[in-house]
Formats: structure tokens, C-alpha cells, sequence
């Protein structure tokens, strides 16, 4: 003789006021998910364009320093800067700066860019330069500094419902 038994699957009973617990648990993961995705997404690219820059700050140096002029490389590094939007929201500056007597002259400086930014190692109209003591030039040879400033905006509202302020301005500096 077969015996056939039935088990039932057992519903759990409903108790009054779970009805809506669900729907509110993944409300509040839902929220925290698509917050965390925002911050994630504008400080990924706040992360990206200071690579960026640092960079094009780098190339610029590194192109004077090897015998290019000012502005050929301040027009390379706007070039070179296409994920970003220097004719708008950036600028560059590259500056060249000599020790004479003891004293840190600039030769020479070129600005090119869409923003207003001031050169933090001097500017050609004073001819003085104010250098970390680390990137000194010895007596007649000279350093060249690349700057660059960007403006950045981020693209999602989540810094300001959190209350985070991220930079507007980025800036790098580059010595050889």
C-alpha cells in the first residue's frame, strides 16, 4: 500500500500593519543606493580630472624644459586636454623663471585658457617669483613652472543634500 502524503508550504499569516514593511525597507535601500551611486559618480570624475591635470601640468614642464617654446607648449597642453573644457573652463599657465645674482626673475610667461586665473608662482609684469625651496634653480639656470586651473561643477545635486562641498576650482602645479 502507498501512502501519499501532503505537505503544505505553510503561509506565514499576515500579521496587521506588516502589509507595507517591505515596501518601506527597500524604499529606504533604494535611497541609500542612489545616493551612493551620485556621490560615487561626481567623485569619480572629480578624481578623473585631477589626474587629468596633473598630467597636463607634467607634459607642459617637461616640453619647455626640453626646448619648446612658452607657447607651443601652452598650445599642446590645451590640445592634449580634450576630455576637458579648456577653451571654457580652464586655463594654463607656464612661466619660466631664472636665477640671476641670487634673485628669481621671470623670463618669460604665457597664459592661455578660457578663465581668469593668477599665476601663484608670479606674474611677468613684477619679474619676481616666489619658489618652494625644493625646486630652486642654481645661480644662471632656470625652472620652468606649469599651472593649471580648472572649473568644476558636479553633475549630480548630491553634495549639496548632504551638505559636501566639492572644489569648483582645481588647480596642479609642475616644476622642472
Amino acid at each position: 500500500m502507498i501512502v501519499l502524503r501532503h505537505y503544505s508550504l505553510g503561509r506565514r499569516s499576515r500579521k496587521t500593519g506588516d502589509s507595507g514593511q517591505a515596501l518601506m525597507e527597500f524604499a529606504f535601500a533604494a535611497l541609500l543606493l542612489i545616493t551612493m551611486s551620485f556621490a560615487l559618480v561626481d567623485f569619480g570624475r572629480l578624481i578623473y580630472d585631477m589626474q587629468v591635470i596633473t598630467n597636463l601640468t607634467r607634459e607642459g614642464s617637461i616640453l619647455t624644459a626640453r626646448g619648446t617654446s612658452l607657447t607651443d607648449a601652452a598650445n599642446a597642453v590645451m590640445t592634449e586636454s580634450s576630455p576637458l573644457n579648456f577653451n571654457t573652463n580652464g586655463a594654463v599657465i607656464i612661466t619660466q623663471v631664472t636665477n640671476i645674482a641670487g634673485a628669481y626673475v621671470i623670463g618669460g610667461q604665457v597664459s592661455q585658457g578660457g578663465i581668469t586665473a593668477t599665476s601663484q608662482v608670479g606674474s611677468l609684469a613684477t619679474g619676481v617669483a616666489t619658489l618652494p625651496t625644493a625646486v630652486q634653480p642654481q645661480l644662471n639656470q632656470s625652472v620652468f613652472v606649469t599651472e593649471v586651473y580648472y572649473s568644476f561643477a558636479p553633475i549630480t545635486p548630491v553634495g549639496s543634500l548632504l551638505g559636501l562641498t566639492l572644489p569648483s576650482r582645481l588647480y596642479d602645479v609642475a616644476y622642472f
